[in-house]
């Protein structure tokens, strides 16, 4: 049976192959291990392997996290969607905010960090497949959106995320990617300093690095099936 460890380096070398398929180097996707649901010592066993970046989707299971893991100085990417009363806990104790969707979560979280913490390194969410289930904004109100958080203190706009439809098809996979890096473009262009495409999870890894992913979010070929948190928040 294959260990956190073993999984890693098997993602490792997906990620290094699919960047090389696509004429880029490894160095330029980094690897956010999703530890959503998993305990700490699941991510300690991950930080013993050499991962450093870890990804949560709910707050108060993150934070407890953060407390109990501090000692190894872990990098942490609060991945979920964020409800108001909770912008606090996470500008308080994460380093990266993926699922930005609105002005008021930023405006939020830029006045509650700290003004000794360095910036929150933070994400707008699209919602690239427009299904109005899913968060994100919509890919028309980017570059307002985008303009607006980037005045903010205390907030550093580094890039977009998605998360498409579930799908095989992967043509599909490439074309919602490759808006989300069309959009980068453009928002570079308007004059905003841009360097992540935050896209690709387990299964779609390949076609995300292939449209310029720079952070693939990975959980499951990590840590495997995941059971769901009793208190999730």
């Amino acid at each position: 049976m294959k260990t956190i460890s073993d999984r890693l380096q098997d993602v490792r070398a997906r990620v290094a192959a699919a960047a090389t398929s696509a004429r880029r180097t490894p160095d330029e996707v980094h690897l956010l291990a999703v530890s959503k649901t998993w305990p700490a010592a699941a991510v300690r066993e991950a930080a013993a392997a050499g991962q450093r970046a870890f990804g949560e989707n709910y707050v108060q299971e993150g934070v407890d996290k953060i407390e109990a893991l501090r000692e190894l100085g872990l990098e942490w990417h609060f991945i979920g969607p964020l409800q108001s009363n909770k912008t606090r806990l996470v500008a308080s104790a994460f380093d990266w905010v993926h699922s930005i969707d609105r002005l008021k979560i930023a405006e939020r979280l830029s006045a509650q960090r700290d003004v000794h913490l360095a910036p929150l390194n933070v994400c707008l969410q699209v919602n690239v497949s427009g299904e109005e289930s899913k968060s994100g904004v919509a890919p028309g109100e980017v570059a307002a959106l985008a303009q607006a958080v980037a005045d903010l203190p205390r907030l550093r706009l580094r890039g977009l995320m998605c998360i498409p439809e579930p799908t095989g098809d992967v043509t599909l996979l490439r074309a919602r990617f490759a808006l989300l890096r069309e959009l980068q473009v453009q928002l570079i262009a308007a004059g905003l300093s841009l360097d992540t495409l935050s896209m690709g999870m387990s299964h779609d890894i390949e076609p995300a690095v292939a449209e310029g992913a720079t952070i693939v979010r990975v959980g499951t070929a990590i840590f495997g099936e995941r059971a769901r948190p009793a208190n999730p928040n």
